[in-house]
């Protein structure tokens, strides 16, 4: 289509018609149209592929950029399907039932959604995962908030604010682990200087959350419709408290350092075992459950609701926009039009308020771009560490950044893996349980915030003799996934 042409960097007019041709269409699709996404990311791809081309970069470099793209993925891709079908045996064999069945009768209303950022927050700081967090534990929580009355975005923004703050926190997360390797610091200087923001960031969230527990079970329960739900739950299983085994044998693995994948495996052969023993199930149920996930038939709407889900058949329509999306991240990154932008932005970077908003900003543009955390954090740790470096200020400050931006708005772009990820695994959609993940964009705003008051700003002489987290020392480290 285009001559060839000598290779430069895009103009930023060309760079910014790609990501209009990605936001515009995918906006005009899930708002008006009530429409899939996968289409519109095409149309992006498409786009950002001719703007490549306009700037001198031959279709191999273009199609490398997007095969590229979709090998980051490929860990996310495998984690979300076996995810499924964890979520099939958990429910078959009794797990997530019998999570439902304790949790219904133990959390009261009143409490019910800070005590959920509160369990979220525990089992992802042990874990290092929100992924795994929100897998397990979340689909549990998502039932027993359904039973005891509360809007189901409101419940996933609960969960997702506890499981993120955990991610973030946790020295077993990869994204803690990434962000100090990716600017030079080393992990435990981060997590102390992230400290400041995020007790800010969980604190509002846990007055907000109380508040709304109280609104929305401030008033009588609805114990007829609670019983409904028991009684539906005793009908189709067996309740045993063995049957919490699974999910403290993820927990135990992820603290051993066991690899994400390996270990939710042990806890999906953990919960079949189980299955057979109390449930009765055979080896065809099994089978049955883990590809098309379990169907609930009690006669009772309530239950069956929230228990029919789960199996590797129901993450491939998220496998697929996860791909669609990763073509287009990879070409934007092999012909650096996201890096243009960039730059431009910080041209005019004169404080270090504007610093670091702008390093903020552009982590929250490469989740929408980029559509993927990882690619997110690699980024804005390179692309600003020699700036931060330039102004003085210590590159803990710059790890702290990214974790508040980077790490806690992935999963809420709906086609980026994290947005993605957590529609399919909870069963909201993104854009319905944004507003009520009060951690994940506040915290963005405290972080820069904080920038522009100077609050915990450290200069880069203060613990300059910190030994920076080596590569290997990051792959040892960042075992947990996502």
């Amino acid at each position: 289509m285009f001559k060839k042409r000598e290779k430069r960097d895009p103009y930023v007019w060309e760079a910014i018609i790609s990501i209009l041709a990605l936001i515009v269409p995918i906006s005009l699709a899930i708002v008006k149209y009530e429409a899939d996404a996968q289409i519109p990311i095409l149309i992006g791809v498409l786009v950002a592929a001719l703007m490549g081309m306009r700037a001198g970069y031959e279709w191999k470099e273009i199609e490398g950029g997007m095969l590229d793209g979709i090998a980051n993925s490929l860990q996310a891709i495998v984690i979300l399907a076996i995810i499924g079908i964890l979520i099939g045996v958990w429910i078959l064999s009794g797990v997530v039932p019998t999570l439902l069945y304790y949790g219904l009768k133990i959390l009261h209303p009143k409490i019910f959604l800070p005590a959920a950022v509160i369990i979220c927050s525990i089992a992802s700081l042990a874990t290092g995962t929100s992924w795994g967090t929100t897998g397990t534990i979340g689909i549990a929580l998502i039932g027993i908030g359904a039973g005891l009355g509360f809007p189901l975005p409101v419940v996933a923004g609960a969960v997702l604010s506890g499981a993120y703050f955990g991610d973030k926190m946790s020295p077993l997360s990869d994204t803690t682990n990434l962000a100090p390797a990716m600017v030079g610091t080393d992990l435990y200087t981060h997590i102390k200087h992230m400290a400041y923001t995020t007790g800010v960031s969980y604190g509002l969230t846990l007055v907000i959350e109380s508040v709304l527990s109280f609104i929305y079970g401030g008033g009588q329960s609805d114990t007829a419709s609670i019983n409904q739900i028991l009684n539906g739950i005793d009908a189709q299983f067996s309740i045993n408290p063995l049957l919490l085994l699974p999910a403290v044998v993820i927990m135990f693995l992820a603290y051993r350092k066991i690899p994400a994948i390996p270990g939710i495996a042990m806890g999906i052969l953990a919960a079949a075992v189980l299955g057979v023993i109390f449930q009765g199930n055979n080896f065809g149920d099994i089978l049955s459950a883990s590809f098309a996930g379990y169907t609930s038939n009690s006669g009772v709407a309530a239950v069956d609701n929230l228990l029919t889900k789960g199996g590797f058949e129901s993450m491939l329509y998220t496998i697929s926009i996860v791909l669609c999306a990763m073509m287009f991240g990879g070409i934007m990154e092999r012909t650096n039009q996201l890096r243009v932008v960039v730059n431009t932005i910080l041209k005019k970077a004169q404080s270090t308020g504007s610093l670091i908003t702008a390093a903020v900003l552009t982590a929250i543009a490469a989740n929408l771009i980029l559509c993927d955390q990882y690619m997110s954090i690699v980024m804005t740790g390179k692309m600003y560490a020699q700036s931060f470096q330039d102004r003085g200020l210590h590159p803990k400050n710059l790890s702290r950044v990214v974790e508040d931006s980077a790490t806690v708005t992935a999963n809420l772009v709906p086609w980026n893996t994290g947005g993605a990820y957590q529609t399919a695994t909870l069963g909201v959609p993104t854009i319905a349980y944004l507003p009520w993940n009060f951690f994940c964009w506040i915290s963005p705003i405290v972080t820069m915030a904080y920038g522009w008051f100077g609050i915990t700003i450290a200069p880069i002489d203060e613990e300059a003799d910190q030994k920076p987290v080596t590569a290997e020392e990051h792959e040892q480290t960042a075992s947990s996934g996502s």
